[in-house]
């Protein structure tokens, strides 16, 4: 029997990278839903199998700027509540933290750019584990408190809570799990100016994504799969 998976995707080329191959192979009928284009009511009525919110460059905080915000939490909070699957990344993850009564604000820093992770004793028990020892990607300035009733799998030095579980069927990543993709140009392109504002050097986050590319697609499938099997 078919599946079904929704990634709320809020850029155009932010999208589920190595994440896809795990969904395709495990019989998922896949689509994305456009933020500014698609509107919400429409998932109202689909309640897919798996629902992923994505990232984006925006605060989870900015409703008076972004209304739909309001609605789009009001859908995490009804998924949240019923217990379906759902993922959220980056500003997903945020989103998810707010929707569970979390603060999201500015952390100390922008975290952007390749780095390891320190996992707790839940992650190294989890999906997360999947990343031990190993870079991954950062792009956010934004920080979560760990919501009531979640549990914190990994942190960094600038971020307490780079990934949370809620049971078994709710998980945020602050970092980029799904990175590692032919598609990191893009990011290049789309996010310049948040690049030079940080005073990094495009050509050096280039060259370290070709550098781990290969090993943050295999390590983002692989921790994709292991959670999708306890969730089955």
């Amino acid at each position: 029997m078919n599946r079904t998976a929704v990634a709320i995707r809020h850029l155009a080329f932010e999208g589920i990278g190595s994440f896809e191959p795990v969904l395709r192979d495990g019989g998922y009928r896949f689509r994305y839903h456009d933020v500014g284009l698609d509107g919400f009511e429409r998932l109202d009525g689909e309640d897919p199998d798996l629902m992923i919110v994505l990232g984006g460059p925006i605060g989870a905080y900015e409703d008076v700027k972004y209304p739909f915000l309001k609605d789009e939490i009001a859908l995490i909070e009804r998924r949240l509540q019923s217990g379906r699957p759902i993922i959220g990344i980056c500003l997903g993850a945020q989103l998810m933290a707010r929707a569970m009564g979390a603060r999201v604000y500015p952390g100390p820093v922008k975290e952007i750019g390749f780095a390891p992770l320190t996992l707790t004793r839940a992650g190294r028990a989890s999906c997360v584990q999947a990343f031990a020892g190993h870079e991954v990607l950062h792009w956010h300035g934004d920080i979560v408190d760990l919501p009531a009733g979640a549990e914190c799998m990994a942190s960094t030095d600038a971020c307490p809570v780079q990934a949370f579980s809620y049971g078994s069927r709710a998980i945020g990543f602050q970092f980029h799990p799904e990175a590692g993709m032919a598609d990191f140009e893009r990011w290049l392109i789309g996010h310049t100016i948040e690049i030079t504002a940080a005073g990094l050097d495009v050509p050096t986050l280039r060259n370290e994504h070709r550098r781990l590319a290969t090993g943050l697609a295999a390590r983002g499938a692989s921790c994709l799969e292991s959670w999708l099997q306890g969730i089955a």
